[in-house]
């Protein structure tokens, strides 16, 4: 990794990984050349002192609101399955993070004593600020509400100074890119333009808990190398969406 050295501008941040990003060729698999390509960049950010957090989620291997809807499972109990998936990722995740030599923590918003620490805010950040990393499941602990307003939920109540969601695409698009050749890629956007425009990146949530704190969400996929440190650093990879 060819790195000039630039001033970090975010010290603390929220990565938001979605289960698409994780997904391979199909469902119940997760795609092990992009957990290594993603370790070996947050090794690299965590040696500069930032300190990271993970929120997971799990559209690898349940997409609850299609499923709901093709097998008359109830919305609620979609979101609980849902939840608990984001749990395997999570003990996926933390485990190839571990093995790299990188502390990482697992907690969840669901008990399941054993398996995860259960979610403490104050635990939490001892945690962040010895800088080791935190891996949060089970979403928000809470029905309805998605992984997306978790991460933003996290971000605040650790004082994060940014979210960056990593996903399969590049950034925002005006709209879908993998049906329409004519999709553009926006670099920057406001809360409320997403708001308004109703582009389907984060729910409406998420981006208001943001706006009410302007904390930036960054929107990138890390297919080239270096790129979370270039955010790190005032770059614009995928799309940044601020005031």
């Amino acid at each position: 990794m060819n790195i000039i050295n630039n001033k970090i501008v975010y010290k603390r941040i929220i990565l938001k990984i979605s289960g698409d990003f994780l997904q391979k060729n199909y469902y119940l698999n997760v795609n092990n050349d992009l957990i290594k390509n993603l370790i070996n960049e947050i090794k690299y950010i965590i040696s500069l002192g930032v300190q990271i957090a993970i929120v997971i989620g799990a559209g690898n291997y349940f997409k609850g609101r299609n499923i709901t809807l093709n097998n008359n499972i109830k919305p609620v109990l979609g979101d609980h399955i849902g939840m608990l998936f984001t749990i395997i990722n999570g003990l996926i995740l933390n485990d190839n993070i571990n093995s790299k030599g990188i502390n990482a923590i697992i907690m969840s918003s669901l008990p399941i004593p054993g398996i995860c620490n259960e979610y403490n805010i104050n635990k939490a950040l001892n945690i962040i600020q010895s800088n080791k990393i935190i891996i949060f499941v089970g979403g928000t602990g809470c029905s309805v509400f998605t992984t997306d307003t978790a991460a933003c939920l996290r971000g605040i109540e650790l004082e994060a100074q940014a979210v960056l969601k990593i996903t399969k695409v590049n950034g925002v698009y005006s709209k879908d890119p993998i049906k329409y050749s004519n999709a553009v890629l926006y670099k920057k956007l406001t809360y409320n333009d997403v708001l308004h425009k109703k582009l389907d990146v984060m729910d409406q949530t998420a981006i208001i808990l943001a706006r009410n704190v302007s904390m930036p969400i960054h929107i990138l996929n890390i297919n080239q190398s270096g790129s979370l440190y270039k955010i790190l650093t005032g770059n614009i990879i995928g799309t940044i969406i601020t005031n």
